[in-house]
């Protein structure tokens, strides 16, 4: 499928599920056949917004298109992958991938029989910010993630873990690459019937510790990550797509890169810190994302965010979500 335009449908035109519409409609190697959304209404505006058709029956979508995105509720996920890999149709799923583990085991090992591609939307892997890092050879011990939203409706069908704190799982699992030792884990529910804001603390089998704080009940929107090892600290603003870096060194010849290099004492030695600020080359994360998941369906590329990568931020997730259970009985 080199050569060829993918013939793409969407599926779900809520708030994100319009971006995926615009997107692909902006990429070259793609078609886009048409969308569907059980609501008809928001489904023909979103028609008629984009220029795209608007189908009233799911399976004829599917019948009809390559791969779909599938941007509808978690609980509804399952499902709809299950019947659009049993087409032979591939599939990206916004995240979290499924609602449970054994859900997700299910639908890529089907997808694995029948070849079809399983690619997770975990979009702050493709920050501008995050992305800033990797130059650098990250060896973390420690990494504090906070994660504050101001209340909306939309995500609330799944607690705060599995709607915020999840992308941050991810980012952490993928500069850890360890598996996980242990969790713990507290949380509240306030303004919703399941948890709004919770604390975990993950310690991992190569001695790394992450400290993830989440809210949808903030004031103020912040998301910050903070990356800490032996003679260096690195501190990424995600909405800003920010990032900013400080190495203890021992020669200025050690940082090229360097706007300020500052000196200090201690214990009667002289030590250097550099500042550095990583260049930023600002893009539309969603876009990077829909981008790769056409390249590897025709072959050019590998899934930035795989579903078994999706599949592991679940069952970290799962497990937070379990120890706050228990922290609050």
């Amino acid at each position: 499928m080199l050569n060829a335009t993918v013939n793409i449908g969407v599926i779900g035109v809520g708030h994100l599920g319009q971006h995926h519409v615009k997107h692909y409609k902006k990429l070259k190697s793609t078609n886009i056949i048409g969308i569907y959304d059980l609501d008809i209404g928001r489904s023909k505006e979103i028609s008629k917004t984009f220029g795209v058709p608007c189908f009233n029956k799911l399976e004829t979508l599917i019948s009809r298109v390559d791969a779909v995105s599938i941007v509808t509720p978690t609980l509804t996920h399952a499902k709809i992958a299950e019947y659009c890999i049993r087409q032979n149709v591939h599939v990206f799923i916004e995240k979290p991938i499924t609602t449970t583990v054994e859900e997700a085991e299910k639908i890529l090992k089907l997808a694995d029989d029948l070849r079809v591609i399983i690619q997770v939307g975990h979009i702050e892997r493709l920050n501008p910010g995050i992305l800033a890092l990797q130059n650098y050879n990250l060896n973390p011990k420690f990494i504090e993630i906070q994660r504050l939203a101001p209340y909306t409706t939309r995500g609330t069908d799944v607690p705060v873990v599995l709607d915020k704190m999840i992308h941050d799982i991810d980012i952490v699992l993928s500069i850890t690459n360890s598996s996980v030792k242990s969790i713990r884990a507290s949380g509240l529910s306030i303004l919703t019937d399941s948890i709004d804001v919770a604390n975990a603390r993950i310690r991992f089998e190569n001695g790394t510790i992450a400290s993830l704080t989440s809210s949808r009940i903030a004031q103020v929107e912040l998301r910050k990550v903070k990356i800490f090892e032996k003679n260096f600290y690195a501190t990424v603003d995600l909405l800003l797509g920010l990032t900013e870096v400080y190495k203890v060194i021992k020669r200025t010849s050690e940082a090229p890169q360097a706007i300020k290099i500052k000196q200090f004492e201690y214990n009667s030695k002289e030590t250097l810190i550099a500042y550095e600020k990583p260049e930023i080359i600002v893009r539309d994360s969603l876009q990077m994302e829909l981008l790769n998941f056409i390249q590897t369906i025709k072959g050019e590329s590998e899934p930035i965010v795989s579903g078994e990568k999706g599949k592991e931020a679940l069952a970290v997730a799962l497990d937070i979500q379990e120890a706050i259970t228990q922290d609050l009985h």
